[in-house]
């Protein structure tokens, strides 16, 4: 019975012994936490090119010659927006812009200078005493000047960066970003959200694709197409307008659109909602406002004498807004014309469109693609790299064939 008595008690602890050792493990989920005012919790990035003369300012962190080494890239200025812990507005009530005063009290804004972003990160640590954590990244902004360099360094960091969100936006601006950086909008308190919901609404709206980091990498990285990211300058009081898209070869910007521009690249791309107005001219009688609600395209390839030919159909809905002359009724021969014109319109756009990029061999549309696609006995043979594509891009034929309908002519009082 003894026996018996200890084989049961050495079961009973055997199991006991192994049931700890099995939770254990789990109790430990909080054993390397870091609070989050602990962290230097990075909103926005802005990235310029810095003079050389601006090379005094660079902090000897990652090397002790500051003659060494040597690169033919120019110096990068970065600008941060860091969260205040404690003053991000949480609640509805908190929301309200508070001008420049309200953004100082969100968010701290430095800047450093460094050879690679990499190495102006690391510069930059080296003046914050909290680590930089970059897992609330909401945007980046690009000097146009910094993208005509290539983007190859920027791409590499924030590619291999685990905290880096696919859905951060990444935008070219016009002028310094810098100055985007330090720019207050009235309607937010945080700079670096007011931005991001500029982006986002703007996908809403019709106005922008939802081109956020993730798809300009993977645009980057197609055989037959070209990547593209929102252009933005900086206007008065600090107000941020998108003025259209700046379109690259590889890795280097090549060129910008204008903002009704975007419309005609959505349309081709099958991209809704629509979310632009054009006026249509009439004959003799004004014009009138027409707004595009939805669209529809079909792109189909064929090879014309060994050149890839395209034939893009597109279809646009919407509705007539308004009228610029009183002295005008809206009748069905006045909706036949103003669809005439409209459709004139896109595709005299469309074909200005494409040759303009055509000429710097930036498929943005994704033309390759379809190759690839459709016709891949042709790509194998005769395309093969992205190099050889952008080559072939400058000669391709191409005929665009839009169809314009008016659902809606608006009310008017009796």
């Amino acid at each position: 019975m003894r026996r018996l008595n200890r084989s049961s008690r050495a079961a009973r602890l055997l199991k006991l012994i192994c049931i700890v050792s099995m939770t254990a493990p789990l109790l430990t989920g909080c054993w390397d936490r870091l609070e989050i005012d602990e962290r230097g919790v990075v909103l926005g990035i802005g990235i310029d090119v810095a003079p050389p003369k601006e090379k005094r300012e660079e902090s000897l962190v990652t090397t002790l010659d500051p003659k060494q080494p040597r690169t033919n890239k120019p110096l990068v200025r970065i600008t941060v927006q860091i969260a205040v812990p404690g003053r991000i507005p949480l609640g509805p009530g908190e929301g309200g812009g508070g001008g420049n005063a309200g953004a100082a009290k969100t968010v701290w804004i430095i800047d450093v200078v460094g050879r690679t972003i990499d190495d102006a990160v690391s510069n930059l640590q080296q003046q914050i005493s909290a680590p930089l954590f970059f897992g609330h990244l909401r945007i980046i902004v690009v000097s146009e000047e910094y993208a005509r360099s290539g983007l190859q360094n920027i791409n590499d960091y924030f590619h291999r960066n685990s905290e880096i969100r696919r859905t951060t936006w990444m935008v070219i601006s016009k002028g310094k970003a810098k100055a985007i950086m330090q720019a207050s909008p009235e309607l937010e308190r945080v700079p670096s959200l007011y931005l991001q919901s500029s982006m986002d609404q703007a996908v809403r709206m019709g106005k922008l694709p939802n081109v956020f980091l993730g798809v300009f990498w993977s645009a980057v990285s197609k055989k037959g197409q070209e990547a593209y990211l929102p252009y933005v300058v900086m206007k008065k009081k600090n107000n941020i307008q998108i003025a259209g898209l700046a379109y690259f070869r590889e890795d280097r910007i090549v060129g910008t659109t204008k903002p009704l521009e975007i419309a005609i690249l959505m349309a081709i791309k099958n991209m809704n909602p629509a979310g632009y107005q054009t006026f249509a001219p009439i004959r003799g009688m004004g014009a009138a406002v027409y707004t595009a609600t939805h669209r529809k395209s079909k792109i189909e390839a064929e090879l014309r004498n060994g050149i890839p030919h395209f034939k893009i159909h597109v279809e646009i809905e919407g509705n007539i807004r308004e009228k610029t002359d009183e002295g005008f009724t809206i009748d069905p021969n006045t909706i036949a014309k103003i669809q005439r014109d409209i459709e004139s319109f896109n595709e005299k756009s469309s074909n200005e469109l494409i040759k303009m990029t055509q000429k710097e061999g930036a498929d943005i549309f994704g033309f390759g693609e379809y190759i690839r696609a459709y016709k891949w006995g042709y790509w194998n043979s005769r395309v093969k790299t992205k190099e050889k594509w952008q080559e072939i891009y400058k000669d391709i034929t191409f005929e665009v064939d839009t169809r314009v309908h008016v659902r809606r002519v608006g009310m008017k009082a009796v």
